[in-house]
C-alpha cells in the first residue's frame, strides 16, 4: 500500500484524452489565419506547457511569426475559442471515473493541477459531471507561474491542507514529473498520455497500467505501506 492523504491529478493526457478536442480548437484558430490545421501528432507534441506555449508552437509549425502586439491578439483569440469549445469532446481514459469515485468514497481529498486555463478546465469538468469531484483546482492561469514550477502543485496541496510528503501527484508527462520533483511530491505516472521520455526515465513511484492500479495501491484494505 502507498500511504496518501490526498491525490492531485493533472488533467490533459492524465484523466482525459484532450488532444482531439484541442486539435479542433487549433484548427479553427489556424483557419482564421489561412493556415493548415495541426495533425493529431503535432497536437500531442505541443500539449503540456500551457496555452501560450501551445500557440507559440502552433504558429511556428505553420511558419507564422507575428509581432508582439499581433501575438497578444492571437493569444486572446485562441483562449476565447478554447473557452468556448464543448467540454464533452474530452474523453476520460478507461477506469478514471471509477478511480475518482473510489478515492472519494474512501475519504481521500482530490485536487486538480493543470496548465490548461481555468475556463476550459471548468467546461470539461462540468461536461463530465466532475465539478464537485475536486476540492482544489489550480489551472494554468490561476497563478503567475505554471508547471513545471512547483508553485501550482504546492498551492493545490495548501487548498487541501495536506503536507506535500503525504500526497501523490498523478500525471502523464515530463512536465508533471518535473513539477512533482521540484515540489518534493511523490509522482505516479499514467504512461498513455503525452509523454516523450521512456516511463522508467521519469522517476515515478508507480507506473500505472490501468487506473485500477492507483486505487489498489492507495486504498487501505490492500497491501503493505511504503
Amino acid at each position: 500500500m502507498i500511504r496518501a492523504r490526498a491525490v492531485v491529478f493533472d488533467l490533459d493526457g492524465t484523466l482525459v484524452d484532450s488532444a482531439p478536442a484541442i486539435r479542433d480548437v487549433a484548427g479553427q484558430f489556424l483557419a482564421e489565419l489561412g493556415a493548415d490545421a495541426l495533425t493529431l501528432d503535432e497536437t500531442h507534441g505541443f500539449i503540456g506547457r500551457g496555452a501560450a506555449a501551445f500557440v507559440d508552437q502552433a504558429l511556428a509549425a505553420r511558419g507564422l511569426a507575428p509581432g508582439a502586439a499581433e501575438r497578444a491578439r492571437l493569444q486572446a483569440r485562441f483562449e476565447t475559442l478554447y473557452a468556448q469549445a464543448p467540454g464533452a469532446a474530452n474523453r476520460p481514459y478507461p477506469g478514471v471515473e471509477a478511480a475518482l469515485q473510489a478515492l472519494g468514497d474512501a475519504g481521500i481529498p482530490l485536487g486538480l493541477c493543470t496548465n490548461k486555463p481555468e475556463a476550459p478546465t471548468r467546461a470539461v469538468l462540468a461536461a463530465l459531471g466532475w465539478s464537485a469531484r475536486f476540492a482544489a483546482l489550480v489551472a494554468g492561469d490561476s497563478l503567475a507561474r505554471r508547471k513545471p514550477d512547483p508553485a501550482p502543485l504546492l498551492h493545490a496541496l495548501e487548498q487541501l491542507a495536506v503536507p506535500v510528503e503525504d500526497a501523490l501527484y498523478v500525471g502523464d508527462s515530463e512536465t508533471d514529473a518535473e513539477t512533482a520533483r521540484a515540489a518534493g511530491c511523490r509522482f505516479v505516472l499514467w504512461p498513455y498520455g503525452y509523454r516523450k521520455a521512456l516511463p522508467e526515465a521519469m522517476g515515478a513511484l508507480l507506473v500505472l497500467e490501468r487506473f485500477e492500479d492507483l486505487t489498489e495501491a492507495v486504498l487501505p484494505q490492500r497491501g503493505l505501506a511504503r
